[in-house]
């Protein structure tokens, strides 16, 4: 279409990240990670990189796993970094791995209690 104008994305939000992210599940206790615990930070930043017409954004997120021994961590790792490059507004996603502080069940949610029956 001649003359056609991209038209702007909406903002992205820190809330936005944490409900993609909760398509994200843990496949041994089948919950999402956001509920689970594993979620410690997210940080949105401007990419200086992103033509001025269609701005992105980068977005990090700090998470941990409910054991260094996670059988399924590569799983979860691929699962988050494909969930946030999927969102349009993003240009570089970055996933940290951190194991301080360490994950205890403290960090369920209500809602994650609720079902798991908790």
């Amino acid at each position: 279409m001649a003359g056609a104008r991209l038209q702007a994305l909406p903002a992205l939000t820190v809330e936005d990240i944490y409900a993609a992210l909760r398509d994200c599940f843990d496949p041994e206790v089948k919950l999402n990670l956001v509920d689970l615990g594993l979620i410690y930070d997210v940080a949105i930043e401007a990419d200086p990189h992103a033509a001025p017409s269609f701005p992105r954004q980068r977005v990090k997120v700090r998470m941990t796993l409910t054991t260094p021994q996670c059988p399924a961590s590569g799983l979860i790792f691929e699962q988050v970094h494909n969930r946030l490059a999927a969102i349009q507004q993003v240009s570089r996603a970055e996933v940290d791995l951190v194991w301080e502080p360490k994950w205890t069940a403290h960090r369920i949610s209500a809602a994650g209690r609720a079902q798991l029956g908790l």
